[in-house]
């Protein structure tokens, strides 16, 4: 029940933040606000998806890939893969494990806490996305 539950906020979250990855042109990667291009915050997103679903779902990917933070093709293919994983690794969990308290390094938190954090980090990174596009260089 939980995970019928989670997905579709997930999907709408995610989906949203993916369709603004795939409408970026390749030299919007590159923009940058401070030390932050869009290329790392698209990298970044997906990363903390396998870490999440690793920490929290009990599926490692080992190694994450790191695509090229300047290449649309691969980011595209990294958030693909990402989400996937993550949505896979929810999936497989137990209905009464959704529930349970993991401590990790950022401390306790149920999978279902976590996903609501996920969700926030999600849109935070949009958001930032499109200022980096407008005030960027």
């Amino acid at each position: 029940m939980t995970y019928e539950t989670v997905l579709p906020m997930w999907d709408a979250v995610r989906n949203r933040f993916f369709e603004k990855a795939v409408a970026l042109m390749e030299e919007d990667l590159s923009l940058k606000l401070g030390d932050t291009t869009i290329g790392h915050l698209l990298f970044h997103t997906g990363e903390v998806e396998y870490i999440f679903a690793d920490w929290y779902f009990g599926k490692s990917k080992g190694e994450i890939p790191k695509p090229s933070f300047t290449n649309k093709e691969e980011q595209v293919a990294f958030l693909l893969e990402s989400n996937q994983f993550l949505k896979e690794a929810m999936k497989d969990l137990p209905e009464e494990k959704w529930h349970e308290a993991k401590e990790t390094r950022m401390g306790s938190s149920t999978p279902l806490e976590v996903m609501g954090r996920l969700m926030y980090h999600t849109g935070i990174h949009s958001g930032q996305i499109s200022d980096i596009k407008k005030f960027g260089k």
